[in-house]
């Protein structure tokens, strides 16, 4: 069924009011059958495979950029080494929640490896920010993937925005996009900054060298192939695809969905199933979004196998259904546009402290 709301039109599987009893025991009885399903259990030949063919990717640009030489077509290896480099970094997440293997920590081995090693990025940041996010999605005050930054994800800090940020934040919907070209610098601006911070880090120094040895290489290879000028166009493309790629895979899947109040108390299922957005497409959205298309059911069950998301979909739908709990899954285009709307309705709390409402309805008129 299909719904417009102040967000654009969602699919829906609500029927019932959302607002009676909603007892904990209704996750239980649907991660059973969840398991009863065998959804839950691993799928290591598809990682492995999926592994093997990101390493021949990997190795695929390594050679164009050898061969190409002194060459501006090597801004086509720097946009597929940002793709390539941004899949890598869809694995470690899916190993920093335990669906490749068993073990613990055979999933943190690999997620350090994959994330710190080939992506450039701190492992243990990410796991330190991404449980929190997991355990309270779009909580004022507990989710750190909405705290305050070059734009702002609710009311309530854009109207506190000043200065240069409130000038971005009133606009920030146009901005968005643009402004991801920026994420890949800022991903390894804050990985470097915990690694080497006073805070407390996991395998601290393995991060330290894995992180410093992979951007050097990348970065001394870069400038030894290529002329100063081209060589910085190189590491700007790629940093920008990476960074893009990333933040339009990660953006749909929470951005314009309720954003809950500091302090209100949900069950697990409502909570993750009404701040979370699916994206249709099948398997080639399962390809590029890295499995996150399926956010609502990686949120519910964070350790379940990319391959196995799509068919605990039809399972979740139907149980939301039954519970009368908003689901909600749109198209690519849908949900970048909902996220664009959202943005500037926000942005329009960040107002000019100089600017008179009356003066501007006398310019209207």
């Amino acid at each position: 069924m299909t719904e417009t709301s102040t967000l654009g039109p969602v699919r829906s599987t609500s029927r019932r009011d959302p607002n009676r009893a909603h007892p904990t025991s209704t996750y239980t009885s649907l991660l059973a059958s969840i398991r009863e399903e065998g959804l839950l259990q691993r799928s290591r030949v598809f990682y492995m495979s999926l592994l093997a063919t990101l390493v021949l990717a990997l190795g695929g640009c390594i050679a164009g950029f050898i061969l190409l030489g002194d060459s501006w077509f090597q801004l086509l290896i720097a946009a597929a080494l940002g793709i390539v480099f941004t899949q890598f970094a869809f694995l470690g997440h899916e190993a920093s929640h335990r669906q490749v293997f068993e073990s613990g920590k055979a999933n943190d081995r690999l997620g350090r490896i994959l994330a710190s090693g080939v992506a450039g990025l701190s492992y243990s940041w990410w796991m330190t920010k991404h449980t929190r996010h997991h355990g309270n999605p779009n909580q004022i005050g507990r989710d750190p993937d909405i705290d305050p930054d070059t734009v702002s994800f609710y009311d309530a800090d854009a109207a506190a925005t000043r200065g240069w940020r409130a000038a971005i934040v009133r606009r920030q919907g146009y901005l968005f996009f643009p402004l991801l070209t920026f994420e890949g610098v800022n991903l390894h601006v804050h990985s470097i900054g915990h690694i080497f911070g006073r805070g407390k880090v996991d395998r601290r120094w393995l991060e330290i060298t894995l992180v410093v040895a992979r951007l050097a290489v990348v970065v001394a290879a870069v400038f030894l192939v290529l002329p100063l000028g081209m060589a910085f166009a190189f590491l700007g493309v790629q940093l920008a695809v990476f960074g893009f790629y990333m933040g339009a895979a990660f953006a749909p899947n929470h951005i314009g969905m309720p954003v809950i109040p500091a302090g209100t108390k949900l069950d697990f299922l409502r909570k993750q199933v009404l701040t979370s957005r699916n994206i249709i497409g099948g398997t080639w959205a399962t390809v590029v979004f890295g499995g996150l298309n399926h956010q609502v059911e990686h949120h519910l069950f964070p350790s379940m196998a990319r391959p196995h998301l799509a068919r605990a979909r039809a399972m979740v739908r139907e149980h939301c259904r039954i519970e009368g709990i908003d689901y909600t899954e749109q198209t690519v285009g849908r949900s970048y546009i909902n996220v664009i709307q959202y943005m500037n309705r926000v942005g329009l709390h960040a107002r000019d402290p100089f600017n008179c409402p009356a003066l501007g309805n006398l310019r209207r008129v």
